[in-house]
């Protein structure tokens, strides 16, 4: 069933983003936690989408340096690339031209960050999470499994991070706590602003590689 509507505002998204499509595959993934979900006036419009609207944050609510921004880019990394750095919590989508679209992002709290090369293994459109082993055996009151939805903390789109062929069990994806943007807060997957990973989401095929450092 659809959410209900709010009222459409400007997006910050691509024409590709906005057409774009995506495959819809669940899995297990070592992210986020459940608990708090941001209050409504977080919110200041919603992206049509399908079986739920994508609200939009109100970017006041975020701080400047973590919104969505074209920025230089001088890395080693060649365009379609994604690079990720975890000080500064950021993630460069890498451009031609000697630019990258620049996201803020939060990372992995103490002692469970992780860094070096992966790949898009796989996509998913409102992703089921599935907490592991160990999180659940930290935090017995942990669910089995999160259906898709509004209330998932993976949020709206998921990029499931591979290596060597084998899930990593990381991912950059979507959130429902957009205080945690610009924060180390996760149990180490990238999270962003759900209408910033729509838009990843629709223009990153499998197979880019990720970089994080």
């Amino acid at each position: 069933m659809r959410e209900k509507r709010g009222s459409s505002v400007p997006v910050e998204c691509s024409r590709r983003a906005i057409l774009g499509g995506a495959i819809a595959l669940a899995g297990v993934s070592a992210c986020g936690s459940t608990g708090w979900t941001a209050p409504a006036q977080w919110y200041i419009g919603i992206i049509p989408d399908d079986p739920y609207d994508i609200r939009i944050v109100d970017k006041l609510r975020i701080p400047a340096a973590f919104h969505r921004q074209v920025v230089p880019f001088r890395g080693p990394e060649p365009p379609g690339t994604l690079v990720i750095v975890r000080g500064d919590r950021f993630l460069y989508a890498v451009e031609p031209g000697g630019r990258a679209l620049r996201f803020g992002i939060s990372v992995g709290r103490q002692g469970m960050e992780w860094q070096g090369d992966a790949v898009v293994g796989r996509k998913a459109r409102w992703p089921t999470w599935t907490p592991t082993p160990n999180m659940r055996s930290r935090d017995p009151s942990l669910p089995a499994s999160v259906p898709g939805g509004p209330a998932n903390p993976l949020g709206a789109r998921a990029l499931y991070l591979f290596r060597d062929g084998n899930d990593t069990l990381y991912r950059i994806h979507g959130t429902n706590q957009p205080s945690s943007i610009g924060k180390a807060a996760s149990s180490g997957c990238i999270r962003m602003l759900d209408e910033h990973i729509f838009e990843l989401f629709a223009s990153v095929p499998v197979g880019t590689r990720v970089v994080v450092r």
